[in-house]
């Protein structure tokens, strides 16, 4: 069963995978997004751990801070970003479980939130669907990012 909770360093040995290297040019690797919200001592910047039972498999960042404004005007939103699942346990629908159950855990931690944001690269094909399949949509906008078009996706919590 999928599980979120917020990252703990105890966390950290078992989501230090390596993506490949299609995967690696979408988003950055836990190790990556930690060190980012440590050197800009992002206090609106929180870390969840995706977890398969027990075990931490995969990883993303909830941010509250200026960025989501590059994909929304909404004060109350939040972005997720750098998304990732053990490549060892792709495939078997964690990644959609844990964006169907994101709504709850924020809804839970972040009250006044009612919106989630994200922008998944046009090639990025299966993370795509992978929204959709969770209910986020996509309206037609756009825009350029570090590895080309991005598709904008929100969902209303």
């Amino acid at each position: 069963m999928v599980s979120l909770e917020f990252f703990d360093t105890a966390d950290l040995s078992s989501i230090c995978y390596v993506l490949n290297d299609e995967q690696s040019q979408f988003t950055a690797t836990a190790e990556e997004a930690l060190q980012r919200i440590k050197e800009r001592e992002d206090h609106d910047a929180f870390p969840v751990t995706i977890l398969e039972g027990e075990q931490p498999v995969g990883f993303f960042v909830l941010d509250f801070g200026k960025d989501k404004f590059e994909l929304t005007d909404n004060a109350n939103s939040v972005l997720i970003r750098s998304l990732s699942v053990n490549p060892s346990m792709q495939g078997k629908g964690i990644g959609i479980a844990a964006m169907q159950k994101v709504d709850d855990f924020i809804r839970e931690h972040f009250k006044s939130c009612n919106e989630i944001v994200l922008a998944v690269n046009h090639k990025n094909e299966s993370a795509y669907h992978i929204y959709l399949k969770s209910g986020y949509l996509h309206d037609g906008k756009t825009r350029i990012g570090k590895s080309g078009l991005q598709y904008l996706m929100y969902k209303k919590l």
